[in-house]
C-alpha cells in the first residue's frame, strides 16, 4: 500500500536529514540511500520504504510504501512525519495525519 505525505505549502521545505532523524526518534532504524534515479529512506530488516523527492537536499514530499505485515512501522513513520507537521494526501485532498 502506498501513503502519500507532504508538508503544507505554508511551510518552507524540510531537509532529509531532519525526516531521517524524526524517523530514528520513532526507534526506526533509518537510513537515507541515494541513488541516480531518486532518493529513498529505508529501515534495517524492513520491506517498507519511503521514495523521498528531493532538491539539493530538501523535501516536500513523499511516498510511503507499506509492506504486508508491517503495520507497527507503518505507524511510526506516520507518527515521525505528523511531529514534522507533515500531511497525508489521498485522492479527496490533503488530511492531517
Amino acid at each position: 500500500m502506498e501513503t502519500r505525505v507532504h508538508l503544507p505549502d505554508s511551510e518552507p521545505p524540510a531537509t532529509i536529514r531532519e525526516v531521517v532523524s524524526a524517523l530514528k526518534k520513532q526507534k526506526l532504524p533509518a537510513s537515507h540511500d541515494k541513488q541516480s534515479w531518486g532518493d529513498w529512506i529505508n529501515f534495517e530488516g524492513k520491506q517498507t520504504v519511503i521514495s523521498i523527492e528531493s532538491i539539493n537536499g530538501l523535501t516536500t514530499s513523499a511516498t510511503i510504501e507499506e509492506a504486508e505485515g508491517e503495520d507497527t512501522t507503518f505507524t511510526q513513520i506516520i507518527a515521525a512525519f505528523r511531529k514534522l507537521g507533515w500531511h497525508g494526501e489521498d485522492e479527496d485532498g490533503p488530511y492531517p495525519l
